[in-house]
């Protein structure tokens, strides 16, 4: 296999082999439509008279592995765009008529293999032989172009690698992906829960608040640091609020809106425009710049249901927000604080490796040019001097400034954006906010907003998938177990129990009248990092028996040793004295 030849173009390939098999057992029963190449994979959405299921996938499989081994040639034609309709439309694919009709070519490509031909660009491997290490993986819904009121397609998902062993390894990961699922990990542990009474909303049961609550003093400890200010605002603005702001006009589609005594209200989307008002509510000299506000705003945003995912992906979540108004000589020195913090909290999560994004201006924008083009040099100033690699990503800024976005790598290799940096000379000047500089005259400050965990809610469920729900200790919502063997070391495993509590840890003592086995596997499956095991050994000596979460055991251990690791364990990563070494 050349090394020239891109995984996208396998991929590719692969998709139109999917198709041609689908073709070929479902016939006229079945349109196709689009069929692109994603991350990790590729889709093809089909229109069926019929439903099929997953029980279909090794059916079509296997016809796809007839078509690799009849290894046809892959061969571009090209057609003026009437032809095309024409052609398209004799074969029954409507679909791809449809399509062709709204380009704006002359002529368009097309591309044969065997006795099936799909309109495509290309390009593609030379043949159908060339594929071999392939996968199909499940199957969704689609609505025709993303539109509701369109039909609802079959989306057939999979994914194709160069060698048989990428494959493999790709599929462990998404078993082990499947093993780690944030919602499956949630039940089992008690952390969460959904109702269909707020859909898109989280219920947190007392461990997964323990852990929400620990994610926000994590913050809380570096804000205190920082010199940031933890402000509170409202829930609902008036929509005069939002148009000034011109989030009415940019995420309209995405608020809540209400009523009340005649007066038109939006429930927020976003917490800056409340710091603004906060801001705005006194004068300000140059002398107090920078001014950095920081709230967990709980924010409410209009998501599909289609799209929602546990924690990952919710209509009402917390973020954990900081809006900074300063001068445009302190946006620099801002901007790499900001930097080194969020990936200090990274590593301080356990996330090894990092991706940064510069996004520029999006087509749907406020400001004027010069206005963006200074925001967006301040930003590249800013990753130049932290010596941090990034990439650009054009046209993916925020409506009203351009960012940098961190995107986290887990323990499977998946990436996650959580953190950003946006830089916003607009709503300074949409609201008027001004400072009293040093000339005693009135100036324009800049305001950059910022999140570092993105969103406690979704942070947590990141954090449950890449922990696999075994917390590090100080993260962990139950850190021990106290366990008697049976109840002549009552007394004594509650007593242990006792000072752990007074101490500050977070313990659980069982003492049901169970076999050992039965609550250490209970203990096991709860994933606590230690079990403190006792029995009439431990009563006679005043000593204890110590289980680790990976299953080692330290017998013999005196309590208040335990108790002086147990408090190195669980302090705060950011409370932790650094030493020399590290």
């Amino acid at each position: 296999m050349s090394l020239d030849i891109k995984i996208e173009t396998l991929r590719h390939s692969a998709t139109h082999i999917m198709a041609q098999a689908v073709k070929r057992l479902y016939g006229e029963d079945v349109q196709i439509t689009i069929g692109p190449v994603i991350e990790n994979g590729f889709f093809y959405d089909f229109s069926f008279k019929n439903k099929i299921s997953e029980e279909d996938l090794p059916k079509i499989e296997k016809e796809m592995h007839n078509i690799v081994k009849e290894n046809f040639p892959i061969i571009r034609q090209e057609l003026s765009r009437k032809e095309a309709i024409s052609f398209f439309k004799k074969i029954g694919e409507n679909y791809k008529a449809e399509i062709i009709r709204d380009l704006p070519d002359e002529k368009v490509s097309l591309y044969k293999q065997g006795e099936f031909i799909d309109l495509c660009r290309g390009p593609h491997m030379p043949s159908t032989g060339k594929v071999t290490a392939f996968k199909l993986l499940s199957i969704a819904g689609a609505y025709w172009r993303g539109d509701e009121k369109n039909e609802m397609l079959t989306r057939i998902y999979g994914t194709a690698f160069f060698k048989k062993e990428e494959l493999e390894k790709y599929l462990h990961k998404l078993v082990e992906a499947s093993k780690r699922d944030h919602r499956k990990i949630g039940k089992e542990l008690d952390l969460f829960s959904f109702h269909r009474e707020a859909p898109g909303a989280a219920f947190l049961h007392e461990k997964g608040t323990v852990i929400y609550e620990l994610l926000l003093q994590y913050c809380r400890n570096f804000l205190k640091q920082e010199d940031y200010q933890l402000v509170k605002t409202p829930f609902i603005f008036s929509d005069e609020l939002w148009h000034q702001s011109g989030h009415y006009d940019n995420y309209k589609e995405n608020m809540y809106f209400t009523e009340v005594e005649n007066k038109s209200l939006a429930v927020k989307p976003m917490n800056c425009p409340g710091h603004v008002l906060i801001f705005k509510n006194q004068k300000h000299s140059y002398r107090e710049l920078p001014i950095r506000l920081a709230e967990f705003g709980i924010v409410h945003r209009f998501e599909k249901s289609g799209v929602l995912h546990g924690l990952l992906r919710l209509r009402c979540f917390a973020q954990d927000d900081a809006h900074i108004f300063c001068s445009e000589g302190q946006i620099e020195d801002e901007v790499i604080k900001l930097i080194q913090r969020i990936l200090k909290t990274y590593r301080d999560f356990e996330f090894e490796g990092f991706q940064i994004e510069l996004s520029t201006r999006p087509a749907k924008s406020m400001g004027s040019a010069q206005m963006w083009r200074k925001a967006e040099r301040a930003l590249e100033n800013a990753l130049t001097k932290t010596k941090v690699s990034y990439k650009l990503n054009p046209g993916d800024g925020a409506f009203y400034g351009p960012k940098i976005d961190f995107h986290i790598k887990d323990s499977l290799d998946r990436t996650w954006q959580c953190g950003t940096i946006q830089l916003d000379f607009s709503m300074p000047e949409r609201f008027d906010v001004t400072y009293v500089g040093s000339d005693n005259k009135e100036h324009r400050p800049v305001m950059i907003h910022r999140a570092v965990l993105g969103s406690p809610d979704r942070f947590m469920g990141i954090l449950i998938e890449h922990y696999a729900g075994k917390f590090p200790v100080w993260l962990a919502p139950v850190q021990v177990s106290v366990i008697n063997i049976n109840d002549r070391q009552t007394k004594y495993a509650k007593s242990i129990s006792d000072e752990l509590l007074r101490e500050g840890f977070r313990v659980v003592c069982d003492l049901r009248n169970e076999k050992l086995g039965f609550k250490i596997r209970e203990a096991q499956m709860q994933k606590y990092p230690y079990m403190v095991i006792v029995g009439d050994k431990e009563v006679a000596s005043r000593t204890l028996s110590v289980r680790s979460r990976d299953g080692s055991t330290q017998n013999d251990v005196v309590l208040k040793d335990f108790i002086h690791r147990l408090k190195k364990e669980a302090c705060f990563p950011n409370e932790r004295n650094v030493g020399p070494s590290e």
